[in-house]
């Protein structure tokens, strides 16, 4: 028997993890942690029976636990609540699902407690890689990728010895939008941003993928789970989705993870590492493929990855300003108070802005963040 928590079960990673909790009995979930949506969290308690849950506003917290009134289930709220979760005596994993950096002090409360993380939380990496993993090889906690292409590479090295790799190649679709002009992009809505073609996920995340952010995102990340300079992360477009990523080695040779776009793959491996089990599903049928083809990023339309990473050679607090400035541009966006293309605009002002502090702690992070939200809000 596995325990596991998870932090953001009722947004699409947490609902997925759940659905493989259902499948394999030996999995029990001691708690359980979400945003806002109190009736889809009361139906998740009921059914998984998890020891405590939390909310993340006192209010939604108080809704619960009058619905959970006929059971044993403890409700809290707010950090108090992901902090207890993290650290839970009888938890062996916590299942970071959670979108933002409010992540962050829970990652690190449950690498303390020597909790195995299962990461699909990319804010806590990019913005604070430099505390995370340093700390999670001090304690002996193993950080294992949940993000798709991550995943890819972390199943592409087993086996292999790491000094011999040459190359991370991380693949991605393109977005809705690939091949448009900024002159076309210049009227799309966000209904259009929303509709990918080939991944079911969160709103933010579907629009970070429309805007190359989120390959950004994945490669800052990636830098810290594999230890590799940028010079020796490549990002690839890939339109079908079937190759999740590549390693390639010293003598040219490259490994690739491929699969359907999937993400319930990398969650049930992250959960059962190193044992793979069986998992119903479409299979990749490559006779209906046909073919699979590559591109190079337009990162002069999406200019989304080419700030993603200037702000990760310039380092330091650099990264934490480029991600709490999207967060609030697809905030905005979603909103529709802005336009598309000044997500990437709103990202570029604040990153122009911001004087770069060098190796910052848990505090200056979140104090870079709210200069970020505070510079937008300023404006917008």
């Amino acid at each position: 028997m596995k325990t596991i928590a998870i932090l953001g079960s009722t947004g699409s990673i947490g609902t997925q993890t759940l659905e493989i909790v259902r499948e394999n009995p030996d999995l029990q979930v001691a708690g359980l942690a979400a945003g806002s949506n109190v009736a889809l969290m009361e139906k998740q308690a009921r059914e998984f029976k998890p020891r405590l849950v939390s909310m993340q506003s006192e209010s939604a917290a108080k809704d619960l636990a009058q619905r959970l009134a006929d059971t044993d289930i403890e409700v809290m709220h707010g950090m108090e609540g992901l902090l207890r979760i993290a650290q839970m005596p009888e938890m062996e994993m916590l299942v970071t699902a959670i979108v933002g950096m409010i992540g962050i002090r829970p990652t690190i409360a449950a690498i303390k407690a020597h909790k195995d993380i299962a990461l699909a939380n990319k804010e806590t990496l990019v913005t604070a890689g430099h505390i995370i993993m340093p700390l999670a090889a001090r304690e002996g906690v193993a950080i294992l990728p949940v993000d798709s292409e991550h995943s890819a590479i972390f199943q592409s090295l087993q086996g292999q010895k790491r000094e011999s790799v040459s190359k991370l190649l991380i693949t991605a679709s393109g977005g809705p939008f690939r091949g448009r002009t900024r002159k076309e992009l210049e009227g799309v809505q966000l209904e259009d941003a929303l509709k990918h073609p080939n991944w079911s996920m969160g709103h933010k995340i579907t629009v970070d993928s429309a805007t190359l952010v989120n390959k950004g995102l994945e490669v800052m990340e990636a830098r810290w789970l594999f230890d590799v300079g940028l010079d020796d992360i490549e990002v690839v477009v890939h339109p079908q989705s079937i190759i999740h990523s590549m390693v390639e080695y010293a003598d040219g040779g490259i490994i690739a993870q491929l699969g359907m776009p999937d993400m319930k793959l990398p969650i049930q491996y992250a959960l059962f590492y190193p044992d793979r089990r069986p998992m119903n599903g479409k299979r990749v049928n490559f006779y209906e493929l046909g073919s699979i083809t590559f591109e190079k990023p337009d990162v002069e339309t999406f200019t989304g990855l080419k700030l993603a990473m200037r702000a990760a050679r310039e380092g330091g607090s650099m990264p934490t300003v480029f991600n709490a400035a999207n967060e609030k541009a697809v905030s905005l966006f979603l909103q529709k108070k802005i336009r598309f293309l000044e997500i990437m605009d709103i990202i570029e002002m604040c990153m122009d802005a911001h004087k770069r502090i060098d190796e910052p702690g848990v505090e200056e992070i979140l104090g870079a963040e709210q200069e970020a939200y505070e510079h937008i809000l300023a404006k917008y």
